[in-house]
């Protein structure tokens, strides 16, 4: 899949052995200014269990997705806007 995923959508990452599943998307790490984080991910199934048990990564590092978040309209269209938005970052971060 190209772009960026849905909010719900399970995943293993590559040399992991736990799933996780995505809660968020392009997000920074608190304290850190410079790298936006393609997702943040809580483990699944448990859930989210507070903010030390959330897990930044990017799209490379995703080995397998198990299953796709939920998708509608209003998705389709937030993610049309966060990949331009994801695009133009990185291309800045490049200059």
């Amino acid at each position: 899949m190209e772009g960026l995923l849905p909010i719900g959508t399970v995943v293993l990452l590559k040399n992991s052995e736990k799933r996780l599943m995505i809660v968020g998307v392009c997000q920074k790490e608190v304290g850190e200014k410079e790298t936006i984080w393609d997702y943040a991910g809580c483990l699944y199934p448990e859930g989210y269990l507070g903010a030390d048990k959330v897990y930044l990564f990017n799209n490379e590092q995703i080995e397998r997705i198990y299953a796709l978040g939920y998708q509608d309209e209003e998705q389709f269209a937030f993610k049309q806007k966060i990949d331009q938005i994801r695009e133009s970052i990185r291309s800045q971060g490049n200059e």
